[in-house]
């Protein structure tokens, strides 16, 4: 088991053909993912890594089922894509695009509800259940098989975390980028909420940063009573007021979205919330040898 996607998923990307779509294409291929096919309007017919390009979703679905579709165009045409994806009943959407209009990010978040689909993203890493499949742009070498579901808004720390825990011998069952925009798809509850109910998943990390009150509603989510421990790590905890540390939506307006007030949270809600990315390997290894 897993969440979001796993061998079974049938997977097609939209922007396949460009620089990114094309190197990615064989990173998924390489790694395993059933990617089935891609769309890039006006490209219908070309092949890339001998996978068929089709103008439209319609054509893609047309074709044959599809589960996922991972949206790599160009910010100005994100809400198109996702919205065409949704429209053909694609369940999942994962849009790696970064610089998505926040406006046109809440218009896509309208369109998919709408419409019964999920999007995680934008400005995403996508999703990796390592040994199954990934949907993104992680490299896959440094993810392993494991009980760790792994949630975080920073791609980065994905990678950093997701890599110490494999160094150190512990796998993960799904790791997840939700993105670090101000306005995103999947939050961190929704993801929390799946890893509830997954099996595979013994323990939880959760990676958040400053910025917003994704971290708090988390936390008012977990203290209600959750079936799991929870690792946090809170990142960016000097940053000084006003000061954006990478993300569109990670930085500090308000004292709520200060680090300390998120870590404060999470320790009220029963969250083990250690102060290093460096510890969190050893407080999963310390909760699992329970």
């Amino acid at each position: 088991m897993a969440i979001l996607v796993d061998a079974a998923s049938n997977v097609i990307m939209q922007g396949m053909t460009g620089r990114q779509g094309q190197y990615h294409t064989d990173r998924m291929l390489k790694y395993g993912a059933r990617l089935t096919g891609g769309v890039v309007p006006g490209r219908g017919g070309m092949e890339v890594e001998g996978l068929p390009v089709y103008d439209t979703v319609a054509e893609a679905a047309d074709a044959g089922e599809i589960d996922v579709s991972l949206v790599l165009v160009p910010p100005p045409f994100v809400l198109e894509a996702v919205a065409e994806a949704a429209d053909e009943g694609i369940p999942l959407i994962v849009v790696v695009t970064e610089g998505v209009p926040v406006l046109d990010s809440v218009r896509m978040l309208s369109v998919v509800q709408n419409r019964g689909s999920r999007v995680v993203g934008p400005n995403s890493i996508g999703v990796i259940s390592p040994g199954k499949s990934k949907v993104g742009i992680m490299p896959g070498n440094i993810y392993h098989p494991g009980p760790v579901g792994v949630v975080s808004r920073s791609g980065t720390l994905t990678h950093e975390v997701s890599s110490n825990l494999t160094y150190t011998g512990i796998g993960q069952s799904t790791c997840l980028g939700i993105g670090g925009d101000p306005v995103v798809g999947t939050t961190f509850v929704d993801a929390l909420d799946l890893f509830a109910e997954d099996p595979e998943t013994e323990v939880v990390v959760l990676v958040g940063e400053i910025g917003g009150t994704a971290e708090q509603e988390a936390a008012d989510y977990l203290i209600m009573g959750y079936p799991k421990p929870v690792i946090a790590y809170i990142a960016g905890q000097n940053v000084p007021y006003q000061k954006r540390m990478g993300h569109a939506g990670a930085i500090v307006e308000g004292e709520m979205a200060k680090a300390s007030v998120k870590r404060e949270y999470l320790r009220e809600a029963g969250v083990t919330v250690v102060p290093l990315v460096d510890d969190i390997a050893s407080g999963v290894r310390a909760v699992l040898s329970r």
